[in-house]
């Protein structure tokens, strides 16, 4: 499986992605948004994950390389949501890059690519995507790519602890443009 973009690949894992994706979850400056950094060990369960996820059902979280030096530059995918939202969406997209590739509009175009990818391939109704309210970089990436935010839609994340300043989200929501 390969998604194609006009800057990157979206592709499988590779033993090789590991060390750079690590890197990226123990910034601090990244994981901003997430309650905690990842060490080593964490970065490659969560990994681990990602390739079970996919396997299991079929998409999953992926690296995005650069086409032009084949820098992974971070990942991007979908996941089942597992907790309770608003109208039970079905999948959700997320992104997560290097700090050195932010403002360069490689989060957009990934996620886009992840996008037409799902509705075609999956014929899903719609992808939502959610963030702390705090989250203003990718809330706007989520405007980028024509989501609309769904005001009945915050949510306490059950994941985060009570009390913790990034425990509110918001829900933003995408219907697949050709319903199946």
């Amino acid at each position: 499986m390969i998604i194609e973009t006009e800057r990157l690949f979206i592709r499988q894992w590779q033993d090789g992605d590991r060390a750079a994706y690590a890197s990226f979850v123990a910034d601090p400056v990244v994981r901003r948004f997430y309650v905690d950094t990842l060490t080593g060990e964490q970065s490659d369960a969560a990994v681990d994950s990602y390739i079970e996820g996919y396997e299991r059902d079929g998409f999953g979280f992926w690296p995005a390389i650069r086409k032009s030096d084949g820098a992974l530059i971070g990942d991007v995918g979908l996941a089942p949501v597992r907790m309770s939202l608003n109208g039970s969406p079905p999948a959700e997209i997320g992104w997560l890059l290097g700090q050195q590739f932010w403002g360069q509009g490689y989060a957009p175009e990934a996620a886009r690519g992840v996008l037409d990818f799902a509705f075609k391939n999956f014929g899903l109704p719609e992808i939502v995507a959610f963030t702390s309210t705090s989250n203003m970089p990718s809330q706007r990436v989520m405007q980028k790519l024509g989501m609309l935010l769904d005001p009945d839609g915050d949510f306490e994340h059950p994941l985060v602890p009570e009390g913790h300043k990034l425990r509110p989200h918001v829900l933003y929501r995408i219907p697949n443009p050709n319903p199946i």
